[in-house]
């Protein structure tokens, strides 16, 4: 048998806590590159809904050098169901609405075609890819330092 298998075949399915636990201990230590990064909003909030992320703006697009604000709300019925997640920075992107910060699930294919073993650094190197694609890369943007 193999890791995270049972006899029948069927995958094992981590308990939600346990799974925002892995998250927040990859958040915790960094990723990649380190232009996306995550973690708790609240280290009180037991239930480990809402979270804060960061996207440093992509190389060679009108994001580059910016430090975007995040904020990421898993309900309790996540990893079934996505995360709720707001940009905090103001930004332009055509997935995003423009009073709220919300990204809109129907506009974000991640959020749109979620999958159980999506992850909040999932979402957040894929909106960096976003940022980069030729409808966002040189969309003018709001002055640097601007909240929603």
């Amino acid at each position: 048998m193999t890791p995270g298998s049972s006899a029948a075949g069927s995958a094992v399915v981590v308990p939600r806590n346990f799974r925002l636990l892995e998250e927040l201990e990859r958040g915790e230590k960094g990723i990649g590159d380190g232009t996306v990064s995550y973690g708790m909003d609240d280290a009180d909030d037991i239930y480990m809904r809402s979270w804060t992320g960061t996207i440093i703006g992509p190389h060679n697009t009108v994001h580059e050098g910016r430090i975007y604000q995040l904020k990421l709300f898993c309900d309790k019925d996540y990893p079934e169901k996505p995360p709720s997640v707001r940009f905090h920075s103001r930004i332009n992107m055509a997935c995003i609405n423009h009073e709220t910060g919300a990204v809109d699930p129907k506009k974000f294919s991640v959020l749109a075609n979620w999958q159980r073993e999506h992850t909040m650094e999932y979402i957040l190197s894929q909106l960096k890819k976003e940022m980069a694609t030729p409808q966002n890369r040189k969309l003018v943007q709001p002055p640097e330092g601007t909240f929603f």
